[in-house]
């Protein structure tokens, strides 16, 4: 590992250590002791097979996603849309399962391969708006979530809702739809090996490619790529097709591996954290990997902290807002440091 990785793990793992810190002084001004809340919250995220197969498959779609957010930060696209190209992913993904269930073997390939490209092609209607009309990426990102969102749920108050099930939801997939376990007796699916394997595929490409290459040159300097040759237009395209995807494909792995059905707001609230684990990640595709399981197995041990403490659950978002702005604040004085 060289010395600003290496000085990178450091100053995240400090920023974690000192957000723990803060929210132990703010437990015990409630009235309640840290160390036993924290124990709790351990409990609850590694006390049992099911606890860490929970973990584990809420931290997939945060590293698939974070991965694509961390490709586009390199460049200084500034992806946001993470949350309605999951949603559109799902959709895409729900709308293969339930009307080529006769697929058999090749089910779960293509209803995967669907969600990629429907996150892809709602990541690609931000990247022509932002190139063609010059919108920049962080309004119309952020205003297709909601769009996205909207969709879902369009489809599912119409053809796509189970009728009478009182919730929008779609009809319960086929089984040879659903993703394989991993691990028997447990709810743990093999999206998180694919979740890996895509945050291997992104080192790989932002640091052993041409592609990975322009991304960084993008990213370092607008003016020094363009001397270069490198165009802006088709990177930015190509990084927010690839990170859509990657939504997507979370998206898809949440239908068929957790729920098993297209339910409305599914996707609330994983395309913001994946923006959180890129950042904590120091959008490095290979740092988004810990840092996705971090915030998936603080999720799962939160609950936990909330019914044997008495600890509200909520009390993980303070955990991490302050781990963001410490690692913010790091990576801040790190540039001006440079900088001087």
């Amino acid at each position: 590992m060289s010395t600003n990785g290496l000085r990178t793990v450091l100053l995240v793992a400090l920023a974690v250590l000192l957000a723990l810190a803060l929210t132990a002084a703010l437990i015990a001004m409630s009235g309640k002791n840290p160390l036993i809340a924290y124990w709790a919250l351990l409990k609850g995220a590694f006390g049992s097979a099911d606890r860490i197969a929970f973990g584990l498959n809420r931290s997939t779609p945060y590293i698939l996603a974070g991965v694509g957010i961390a490709l586009c930060f390199r460049a200084k696209v500034i992806n946001i849309g993470a949350e309605g190209q999951i949603a559109v992913g799902g959709l895409a993904a729900t709308w293969v399962a339930l009307y080529f269930a006769d697929l058999a073997l090749v089910l779960i390939p293509a209803a995967l391969a669907a969600g990629a490209l429907g996150g892809a092609a709602w990541a690609g209607v931000a990247a022509v708006i932002r190139l063609k009309r010059g919108v920049h990426e962080v309004l119309t990102t952020l205003l297709l979530n909601f769009v996205g969102l909207l969709l879902v749920s369009d489809v599912l108050h119409g053809e796509m809702g189970e009728p009478g099930s009182g919730f929008p939801q779609s009809p319960l997939l086929e089984g040879s739809a659903w993703l394989p376990k991993l691990l028997p007796e447990t709810d743990l699916h093999i999206g998180i090996v694919i979740a890996i394997l895509a945050a291997i595929a992104g080192h790989v490409v932002l640091w052993r490619t041409t592609f990975g290459f322009r991304l960084r040159v993008l990213g370092a300097s607008h003016h020094a790529a363009s001397y270069a040759g490198v165009s802006f237009s088709r990177c930015a395209f190509a990084v927010m097709f690839i990170a859509g995807a990657l939504a997507g494909l979370a998206g898809g792995i949440e239908v068929l591996g957790v729920h098993y059905r297209l339910i409305e707001g599914f996707s609330f609230g994983f395309g913001f954290n994946a923006v959180a684990v890129a950042l904590l990640g120091a959008i490095n595709p290979i740092a988004v990997l810990p840092a996705g399981l971090f915030l998936g197995f603080l999720e799962a041990g939160a609950l936990a902290m909330q019914r044997e403490v008495g600890v509200p659950s909520s009390l993980v978002f303070v955990i991490e807002g302050l781990t963001m702005i410490f690692v913010l604040s790091s990576i801040g004085l790190g540039t001006r440091h440079r900088r001087v």
